[in-house]
């Protein structure tokens, strides 16, 4: 245990007497650095804000291109479920009848909607984005 009596002396490093104007010198460095350090804080702030910003307005505008292709998909298979209720009870009905034409055509109707694909007709992708970042774009379902 290091013995409270006992006084050490540093080495002084400055090559320059110290003195009051010396002293006064350096508070002023470690304000300036404290101001230059709130400066860089503030901007960074304002970066992280912009940021953030720009992130909830993404997502606010990824959940509407969601809802959109929802409503699209709902509607498409909808009308795709009701195409094809209607043709096998036509296709049946073909059947009972034993109309062979009859039964041609639907088959091939009933075949050509389901080679068909509702992703199909959305085409590009980037036509899709370049529609959801123009605020002005109307979409039609």
């Amino acid at each position: 245990m290091p013995d409270p009596t006992q006084v050490h002396i540093g080495k002084r490093v400055a090559k320059t007497p110290l003195t009051a104007l010396n002293g006064f010198m350096a508070l002023e460095t470690m304000v300036d650095a404290a101001r230059e350090c709130f400066e860089v804080n503030q901007v960074e702030r304002t970066r992280r804000a912009y940021i953030r910003g720009y992130r909830e307005a993404e997502v606010r505008r990824i959940k509407g291109a969601e809802a959109i292709l929802k409503k699209y998909f709902e509607q498409v298979f909808a009308e795709r479920r009701e195409n094809f209720s209607e043709l096998f009870s036509r296709l049946d009905k073909a059947l009972d009848q034993g109309n062979g034409e009859m039964f041609n055509v639907v088959l091939r109707g009933i075949v050509d909607i389901a080679r068909t694909s509702p992703i199909a007709d959305l085409g590009d992708l980037g036509q899709i984005r370049a529609a959801l970042d123009d605020p002005n774009h109307v979409f039609e379902l």
